[in-house]
């Protein structure tokens, strides 16, 4: 895939780098920027000059992935250095926060009082001190920085009933969504048959609900990143989850709907996997393949409190709730023999797991009970 942002940064770099590119093997060292189109390595230096004109430049991440935060907060340095950024803007928070980041970045609030005010661990659920430098820095640098995302119940709503059934109120002010191409809808596919708990992936009418939500999704937060723009100019930064950027499918699509054609992509990528595709971004940084700070087990699961338990509303792939077939729509009642009321007890139970431990749950799925076994593999595996 070619944007019109990949044409731009490929011209700077023929005009600038045309020998401070050398051929990835396979890819990139830790430390190096991988250019997935052009096969050519960069230093950071030459990467945050390629990109840091764009009026938008979105960090993915996997969520629950310290060392993902980490290059963020680094990167997120490099571009303010250069420039100074308009505003950053964050998919963990639903608009209706906003209050709460507004005190948080006058400095008014102490860290524990903000993640109260802004209902974190129901509106979020992932580890809290994985974002916190992120918000530090907003806060050192008094950054406008901006709740990007809606209240979860708007997008079941609208997989449930769709866009056009909601009423004017019920949309959070979020427009129509541009469609998602025939690409981004198979790529939605494949992502729904890991998350059965919501559906059918050979259902149409089921298909159609997650990809209804999903691009509603992907508007809220691109039309956030645009205010934001109009209002403070300088480049936006978007810190969000890599699936709402990767190809230009989600944020990208719907920013260039709203006229914003120059978005510029940038992913985190553990150095020794397989090289990332041409097109899935428009530069990838090289991370080490095994961090010096070891960190606790990690389950995979995005979770929401819920009057009985938690609901789980995301099974991240490659992880032990995948591979325990814990499924969105789960609700656990009891881990490790306790009870289980809200997700800081879940993230509790889950540190104190060693690796290489089975951590039982009794999970409810289609109002009957369940027994399930979350393996921690062991350290480096």
């Amino acid at each position: 895939m070619m944007r019109p942002t990949r044409l731009r940064a490929i011209a700077l770099f023929a005009g600038t780098l045309a020998t401070g590119g050398v051929k990835a093997d396979p890819c990139a060292q830790p430390g190096q920027w991988y250019d997935p189109d052009s096969g050519d390595t960069h230093t950071t230096a030459e990467v945050i000059e390629a990109v840091g004109d764009s009026p938008f430049i979105l960090l993915g991440e996997r969520h629950d992935d310290a060392e993902h935060h980490r290059w963020q907060t680094h990167t997120l340095a490099a571009l303010h250095g250069r420039q100074p950024i308009g505003a950053v803007g964050f998919e963990m928070l639903p608009r209706a926060k906003q209050p709460a980041l507004d005190d948080w970045v006058a400095g008014e609030l102490r860290a524990e009082d903000f993640l109260e005010a802004a209902d974190w661990p129901r509106v979020w659920g992932f580890d809290a001190d994985f974002y916190l430098p992120l918000f530090h820095f907003t806060r050192m640098h008094r950054l406008p920085t901006v709740a990007m995302n809606v209240d979860r119940s708007v997008v079941r709503a609208v997989r449930e009933r769709g866009w056009d059934a909601l009423e004017e109120a019920e949309r959070e002010g979020v427009s129509e969504p541009a469609g998602a191409s025939d690409d981004y809808r198979e790529h939605l596919r494949q992502a729904f048959r890991r998350h059965p708990g919501i559906g059918d992936a050979e259902d149409d009418e089921a298909l159609d609900g997650f990809v209804a939500a999903q691009t509603f999704w992907d508007r809220a937060m691109a039309e956030a990143l645009a205010k934001a723009h109009e209002s403070n100019g300088g480049p936006v930064i978007g810190i969000v989850g890599r699936g709402h950027a990767e190809y230009g499918y989600g944020i990208p699509h719907q920013l260039a709907d709203l006229g914003y054609e120059d978005v510029q992509v940038l992913l985190p990528h553990t150095a020794g996997d397989d090289c990332p595709e041409p097109g899935k971004a428009d530069f990838v940084f090289a991370l080490e393949p095994d961090t010096a700070d070891p960190q606790p087990p990690r389950m995979g699961i995005a979770m929401e409190e819920h009057e009985d338990g938690i609901t789980i509303l995301d099974v991240l792939e490659g992880t032990p709730a995948e591979a325990a077939e814990l499924r969105a729509g789960d609700r656990i009642v009891r881990a490790a023999g306790e009870s289980i009321e809200r997700p800081a007890d879940m993230q509790r139970i889950v540190e104190e797991t060693p690796p290489g431990r089975w951590l039982p749950l009794k999970i409810t799925r289609d109002g009957k009970e369940k027994e399930k076994i979350v393996h921690f593999p062991p350290r480096g595996d």
